[in-house]
């Protein structure tokens, strides 16, 4: 038995408590600011889970330059595409805003002599080589006749486009410079040939 004298405490109670360890706390704590404690995503999720791998990166200049054509002309094609739909951040000069959209939109809707231009010149040419006297005489008839259609059908045109626009945009609203003979140029291309792509169909009132 162990006496225990005054103002001296035993050895069990002088046993102080351990400190708390400052740098597994901190750690800790930083986990938790930033947001650890929970798995850590993948590649393809932290890169908006696109399908499939991503593709390995050149190896040559070779192959790096092979890419970039490709690049080139997937985006070459894309805005040919769009601009064939009439998309006017894609469009030419010539073609952008709402006077030329008009324009080919009236052009599109009707009938035109100019469409056939190729086809009798086509036949015409054809005539001028053959023996016959005649059929040459017959071949510079019909071209010489479908000329004076195509002035008349122009000169009807260029009056629609002028009377369309007049209704359409007021006089200082948007700049009509050269669209007649915008409509008429358009006017002398097969339908499917030109370009944008109608976008209205064929009226059959001609």
């Amino acid at each position: 038995m162990k006496l225990r004298l005054p103002g001296r405490r035993n050895a069990a109670d002088t046993t102080a408590p351990a400190a708390p360890d400052d740098s597994s706390e901190l750690t800790a704590h930083l986990v938790k600011a930033s947001g650890k404690g929970r798995p850590t995503p993948r590649r393809n999720e932290a890169q908006g889970r696109r399908p499939g791998p991503p593709p390995p990166p050149p190896t040559t200049r070779r192959e790096a330059y092979r890419r970039m054509r490709e690049q080139q002309a997937a985006r070459r094609g894309d805005a040919r595409q769009a601009a064939a739909r009439g998309d006017d951040a894609f469009l030419p000069a010539r073609d952008r805003g709402p006077v030329r959209k008009a324009v080919r939109d009236l052009v599109d809707s009707r009938r035109n002599v100019g469409s056939w231009f190729l086809a009798v010149a086509g036949i015409a040419l054809i005539g001028t080589f053959v023996p016959s006297q005649t059929l040459r005489g017959y071949a510079s008839f019909l071209l010489f006749g479908f000329f004076l259609l195509l002035i008349v059908d122009s000169v009807v045109l260029n009056r629609k486009i002028k009377r369309t626009l007049a209704e359409r945009f007021p006089a200082g609203t948007e700049k009509v410079r050269g669209s007649a003979w915008y409509g008429i140029s358009r006017a002398t291309m097969i339908r499917r040939w030109r370009f944008p792509k109608p976008e209205v169909p064929l009226s059959t009132r001609g």
